[in-house]
C-alpha cells in the first residue's frame, strides 16, 4: 500500500475536496470490507484519478506524472523489460543528464529502485502515477499494431496451412485480435468477408480503422471459433445469431457481445467489447462544464422526479447514467435497472437483462421493478408507449428514474414524449433535468500543437476554411486573433492525431418557465430558445468552447453536430 487509509483520510477531509459525509462513508466502508480506500472513493467517482494521484503524491513528498501526457520513446520503455514492468508497475518515461525517470505505483519500495539502478547502471529519479495510469502505459510496450498483426497472424497462418493440426493456431488468431482491440481501446471488432480475402477493423474512439486483411481460407475457421467461444450454433450459416464471450486481459475479464449475420460473401462478425475500464468516470471527467454539473446534482440528489439523457446511438448516453448511479449507490438504498444490455456490472446494484425469448422487455420488466419496492430506477431505453407510461408514474409516486431517449437534442426529448401519449402536465411534473450529448474525439496530448489565426485569414487557412459564417463568428467571438490546436499524429494515435473521447453537452433543467411551456404543449423550438434564454448552454456552444481550450478540433464537433 503506498499509504495508510488514515492519513489518506485525514488528508482528504483537511483538504475539503469530497463531501465530508461521502468520504465519511467511504471510510466506514473501506475500514469494513477492508478495501483501500483509494479503491472505495474511485469506485464511488467521488474523486478523478488524476486528482486523487496527486494528492498522495503530495501526501507521500514525491513528484506526479501523468503518464498519459508524456511521449514515451520506445527504446526508453524497453530499458525496463515488459515483464519486470508488469509485475512490479513501473515504468520508465524519460532519460536525460539526471539519470533514468522512472514512474512508480509505490515509490516505498526502495528494492525495486535499488534493482533498476544496478541493471541499468543510472541514478533513477523517482515519480508517483497512478496505478490505472501505469496499467494503460504498459499497453505501449505492444508494437504497432499493423506490424504486430503481420508478424504474429502470418506465423500463425503458415502453421495452418502447413498442417492438419490447425485449431491452435486459429484460437491464437482470434485471441490476438482480442487482445489487441482491448489494448488499443477499441469499442468494436468488424470482421467482414470480401470476395477475396477478410477485413478485420476496430473502431476506436468512434471512428473505424482498418487493422489487417486475412486470407479468406481463414474466414469460416474464424467463425466458428468465435461461434463456440459465444454458445452460438456453428452448422447455422443462414440466419442472424447474437450471443456473449469473455476474454481475459491481463487487466480483467472482458464481456465482448457478438453478433453474426449472413451477408453476400459469408458470415460478418461484429464484436462489441463491454470494459469496466471504459466506464470509469467520475462525473467530473465526462466534459460537464461547472454550470451543467451543478443543474445535473440538483436533480439527482431529489428524491424523485426523472433524469434523461437523449443522443444517438454510442453518445454516451449510459455512461454518463451510470456515473450517475454510482454517485447515488448506498446500502440503504434499493437501486434497480433494467437495461439491453447490462453493460457493466454495479456492486450492490439490482441490474436486470431484457430478454424477449422469455417474455422481458423494457416494460414488463419495469413493470415488475416497481413492485420491487425501488428507490431509483434505471430504464435503459424508453422506446414505447408503454415503457413511458410506467416510468413517469414510477417518477411521480416517489422514485428517481434515470432513462435514455434517442432525440438529436435535450429540447426534442419533450414532444418525444408526447409522441408517446405522455400528457404535457405529467412531462412538466416529472422530468428534472434532460441531457442532450455527443462524444467528440480529443486531441493527441502527445503530439498536440496549435497555430494562430487572424481574422483576416479565417477564410483561407485551411484550420477554419469552409467554416460557416454562424460558426466563425462563434469561434472568433469578435476577437481579431485566436489559437487553434490540431494532433500533427504520432506512434500513440496512429497517426489519427486524437486520443480518447470526451462529452459535449447541453442540459436542460426544467424550472417555473419551461414548466408552463410544456404545458402548454410549445414545439421543440421554441422550448430550446426559451431554455437558451433561461440559462442552457447549447452542445454547438460547449463544443466551440472545448476547441478554444484545445480539448478538441471544429471538425470533430462539426462531425457529431452536423452544423
Amino acid at each position: 500500500m503506498v499509504i495508510d487509509d488514515n492519513v489518506l483520510y485525514q488528508n482528504l477531509k483537511d483538504l475539503n475536496i469530497i463531501d465530508n459525509k461521502l468520504l465519511d462513508e467511504a471510510y466506514a466502508m473501506s475500514q469494513k470490507e477492508k478495501k483501500p480506500l483509494s479503491d472505495i472513493i474511485l469506485g464511488k467517482d467521488l474523486i478523478t484519478d488524476e486528482n486523487l494521484g496527486k494528492e498522495i503524491a503530495d501526501i507521500i513528498k514525491t513528484s506526479f506524472v501523468r503518464l498519459s501526457e508524456v511521449s514515451i520513446p520506445q527504446e526508453i520503455l524497453k530499458i525496463i523489460p515488459e515483464v519486470v514492468a508488469k509485475k512490479q508497475k513501473i515504468i520508465a518515461f524519460k532519460k536525460d543528464k539526471e539519470g533514468l525517470h522512472l514512474a512508480m505505483a509505490n515509490p516505498h519500495d526502495l528494492e525495486v529502485v535499488d534493482f533498476t539502478k544496478k541493471k541499468t547502471g543510472l541514478p533513477v529519479i523517482i515519480y508517483y502515477a497512478t496505478q490505472k495510469d501505469i496499467n494503460n502505459a504498459l499497453a505501449f510496450y505492444k508494437k504497432d499494431i499493423q506490424m504486430a498483426f503481420d508478424e504474429i497472424v502470418n506465423e500463425n497462418v503458415k502453421k495452418i496451412t502447413g498442417n492438419n493440426h490447425a485449431e491452435p493456431s486459429i484460437i491464437k488468431i482470434v485471441d490476438i485480435i482480442m487482445d489487441y482491440a482491448y489494448e488499443n481501446k477499441a469499442s468494436d471488432i468488424h470482421i467482414e468477408p470480401q470476395e477475396n480475402q477478410t477485413l478485420v477493423r476496430f473502431r476506436i474512439d468512434g471512428i473505424l480503422h482498418d487493422i489487417i486483411k486475412l486470407p479468406f481460407d481463414l474466414h469460416e475457421m474464424i467463425v466458428s471459433r468465435i461461434k463456440v467461444m459465444a454458445g452460438l450454433r456453428i452448422d447455422e450459416h443462414y440466419s442472424p445469431q447474437d450471443g456473449k464471450l469473455q476474454f481475459k486481459s491481463d487487466q480483467e475479464l472482458v464481456d465482448i457481445r457478438t453478433s453474426i449475420v449472413p451477408i453476400t460473401s459469408g458470415e460478418k462478425i461484429v464484436m462489441r467489447l463491454l470494459s469496466a475500464r471504459s466506464r470509469q468516470y467520475a462525473l467530473d471527467d465526462l466534459g460537464i462544464n461547472d454550470t451543467d454539473l451543478n443543474k445535473i446534482r440538483n436533480a439527482y440528489t431529489k428524491p424523485y422526479g426523472m433524469i434523461l439523457a437523449t443522443g444517438p446511438t454510442g453518445s454516451g448516453k449510459t455512461t454518463t447514467l451510470y456515473t450517475i448511479l454510482k454517485l447515488l449507490n448506498k446500502r440503504e438504498i434499493n437501486m434497480m435497472t433494467i437495461e439491453d444490455p447490462v453493460e457493466y456490472d454495479i456492486e450492490g446494484v439490482n441490474q436486470i437483462q431484457v430478454n424477449p425469448k422469455a417474455s422481458l422487455n423494457f416494460a414488463s420488466g419495469l413493470r415488475s421493478i416497481v413492485r420491487q419496492d425501488p428507490d431509483i430506477v434505471l430504464v435503459g431505453e424508453i422506446r414505447d408507449e408503454e415503457t413511458a407510461d410506467i416510468a413517469i408514474n414510477s417518477a411521480m409516486t416517489g422514485h428517481l428514474v434515470l432513462s435514455t431517449l434517442h432525440t438529436n437534442n435535450a429540447a426534442t426529448a419533450i414532444p418525444r414524449l408526447f409522441d408517446m401519449k405522455v400528457e404535457p402536465y405529467l412531462v412538466a411534473s416529472t422530468v428534472n433535468v434532460i441531457i442532450g450529448q455527443r462524444l467528440v474525439r480529443k486531441i493527441c496530448g502527445k503530439c498536440r500543437v496549435s497555430l494562430e489565426i487572424k481574422s483576416d485569414e479565417k477564410k483561407s487557412n485551411p484550420l477554419t476554411a469552409g467554416l460557416s459564417k454562424a460558426l466563425l463568428d462563434r469561434l472568433f467571438n469578435k476577437k481579431t486573433t485566436i489559437r487553434i490546436y490540431y494532433g500533427k499524429g504520432c506512434q500513440v494515435c496512429h497517426n489519427t492525431g486524437y486520443e480518447g473521447r470526451v462529452g459535449i453537452f447541453e442540459v436542460l433543467e426544467v424550472n417555473n418557465e419551461i414548466r408552463k411551456a410544456i404545458v402548454e404543449k410549445k414545439d421543440a423550438g421554441v422550448l430550446a430558445v426559451l431554455a437558451e434564454k433561461e440559462g442552457m448552454i447549447p452542445m454547438i456552444e460547449d463544443g466551440i468552447e472545448k476547441v478554444k481550450n484545445g480539448v478538441t478540433t471544429i471538425e470533430e464537433v462539426i462531425r457529431v453536430t452536423k452544423e
